[in-house]
């Protein structure tokens, strides 16, 4: 079942020239994907479309049926808090608000009850349930990145948009954030789309989609493999001929 379809997004920036051009995507209820390329080839651009942060100069956005370029204002903002989870590379978690309060902000904005026995088990799971009271300025890197994640995992979203999220995070923090996503996708058949630039994290998801010339090239399965993705990369943006297993 198809969760997410981007047809033919382009967008422009002043003094920068055209950083989308006509891409089109497709992800599917329950995958775990993820857009790759090089810095500033516009990854984060596609996915502030993709959640209606950001307008499109041209082309169409539809998530879970609803098409975002028709919805009001309003009515866009109330979509993405109720159907979006993000989360982004800086965490942007409130600084004065403790665990559990920037959990709940989104639902308590959108005047929802908020269910404490829920709030406690998603603490629990993500490992952060002693951590709830503390504030952001308390936690490591990798606690404020679950932190994120719980956030927007709690609004029992559609799909995660995940932008960099391993981007502030040492090594070891970020393969444990890897891990955390790739079994929340599993377990709870949570929806996934993740843009990094980073190969080790591309492997943790399943499928893989390059992004070059503001174009998407055609995605493959990244077998989990980092030596593979960091191979087929090199190939698919024209350092040598795509191997056929990467069809």
């Amino acid at each position: 079942m198809t969760l997410v379809s981007a047809s033919q997004l382009s967008k422009s920036y002043a003094g920068q020239g055209q950083v989308l051009n006509g891409v089109d995507l497709t992800i599917t209820k329950g995958s775990f994907e993820c857009v790759m390329g090089a810095s500033g080839s516009g990854k984060s651009t596609l996915l502030h479309i993709l959640s209606g942060l950001m307008s499109p100069d041209a082309g169409e956005v539809q998530v879970d049926g609803a098409s975002l370029h028709e919805m009001k204002d309003r009515t866009l903002s109330q979509f993405r808090r109720r159907r979006i989870g993000l989360v982004f590379q800086d965490f942007n978690l409130i600084p004065a608000l403790s665990v559990e309060e920037n959990v709940m902000l989104p639902i308590q904005l959108d005047g929802r009850r908020v269910d404490v026995a829920e709030l406690e088990l998603l603490l629990d799971r993500l490992g952060i349930f002693s951590l709830r009271k503390k504030s952001p300025d308390q936690l490591s890197g990798g606690e404020r990145q679950r932190v994120a994640i719980a956030r927007a995992l709690y609004i029992r979203p559609a799909i995660i948009l995940a932008d960099e999220p391993t981007g502030n995070l040492d090594s070891v923090a970020g393969e444990a954030l890897c891990r955390l996503l790739s079994e929340l996708n599993k377990d709870q058949n949570c929806t996934i789309l993740m843009v990094t630039h980073d190969p080790r994290v591309a492997a943790v998801s399943d499928r893989l989609h390059l992004l070059r010339d503001g174009r998407l090239l055609e995605h493959f399965e990244t077998q989990h493999s980092a030596d593979f993705v960091s191979k087929t990369y090199l190939e698919m943006m024209g350092h040598a001929p795509v191997s056929e297993s990467a069809r």
